[in-house]
């Protein structure tokens, strides 16, 4: 039987904190505006910079720098040329104190495809090396695609972020439930502070930005980027019984690459379906397929994500504090349904 949401209980929904952006979507459009920098003085390859909103836990969101990254890379595109498919490997951490410099490299600019290469650094050390290619309109001679799975939930019956998150008063869980620029609603029950009660390789989330974009094919598609890095590697989590407070877990991604199949907006509703076939050597791979409401695929995602557990004596002081921390948040949870 597929997991369900539980009945809501009575009480009001969170309320919004002051301290919340009205909007959260426009930190996505500052984000992906990229400000044009002097050349690099060897090679004289363009160069952009972007901007990292404030972080709680200090470090570049690595969707925000795959997206910014394709963004630099389309601004030396003719427009008639659409991204297919980028490749990137994540090199270090991104601090979110300070800017980041995306240097775009032209590696072949042929009769119908074009390939940049872009290196994302800080300090001039490498943070992210992206490969991005982009095709001319072609006839579709083949089209084929996978169904979306049957009997899905609407968005519209599955609490957002803000439900689940908006009442635990921690920085993370904050920022989560207000200050990300999509609305994420996953259709079984989030593993934020939970792990799911049944072992399964599989996730599912609708997602949308909270208010419209602008008619620009370049943008919905660094948009997607970006919404893409955010729950890939759920389905390890859930396959082994791990939620995301676990203490003394390590993850962090270590590449991702998509293939973009047909167009799409970022500011309507998606339905991104996610699995797991592998987890091994403190990896875990996790592939995804988003889909549009009315069912057309519109891009294929894989990535690969460190994720260390504690082990032996730690090992066991974690079950302890993950123990201890879900019942005092569930206490939380309970006591501001009642007021």
């Amino acid at each position: 039987m597929p997991q369900r949401h539980p009945a809501p209980r009575p009480g009001r929904a969170p309320a919004r904190p002051a301290s919340a952006p009205k909007d959260p979507t426009d930190m996505l459009r500052g984000i992906l505006e990229l400000n044009r920098a002097d050349a690099d003085p060897l090679t004289g390859q363009p160069r952009f910079t972007g901007t990292t909103p404030r972080q709680a836990h200090g470090r570049v969101f690595g969707g925000q720098v795959l997206a910014q990254a394709l963004a630099a890379a389309s601004r030396t595109i003719s427009a008639d040329r659409a991204v297919h498919s980028i490749h990137g490997y994540f090199i270090r951490p991104g601090d979110a104190l300070q800017p980041i410099t995306f240097t775009v490299e032209t590696l072949r600019d042929g009769r119908s495809f074009s390939v940049r290469r872009v290196l994302a650094t800080q300090n001039e050390k490498a943070i992210l090396a992206l490969t991005c290619s982009f095709q001319e309109p072609a006839e579709a001679a083949l089209d084929h695609q996978v169904a979306m799975p049957e009997g899905v939930p609407a968005p519209e019956e599955l609490p957002s972020t803000a439900d689940v998150l908006g009442r635990i008063n921690h920085p993370i869980a904050q920022e989560w439930a207000w200050a990300r620029p999509f609305d994420i609603r996953h259709v079984t029950p989030a593993i934020y502070v939970d792990p799911a009660p049944e072992a399964e390789n599989r996730n599912m989330v609708w997602m949308k930005t909270f208010t419209p974009l602008a008619d620009d094919p370049a943008l919905h598609v660094a948009a997607l980027t970006y919404a893409s890095d955010y729950t890939l590697l759920e389905p390890v989590l859930r396959q082994h019984g791990v939620a995301w407070i676990q203490p003394g877990m390590s993850v962090a991604s270590l590449d991702h690459a998509m293939w973009f199949h047909r167009p799409a907006r970022a500011d309507e509703w998606l339905l991104y379906v996610q699995h797991s076939p592998s987890a091994q050597g403190a990896r875990g791979l996790g592939t995804g397929s988003v889909f549009t409401r009315d069912g057309t695929l519109v891009a294929t995602v894989a990535q690969e994500g460190m994720i260390r557990m504690p082990e032996g004596a730690a090992a066991r002081r974690a079950r302890l504090q993950g123990a201890a921390q879900r019942f005092a948040l569930r206490t939380v949870l309970r006591r501001s349904w009642r007021r």
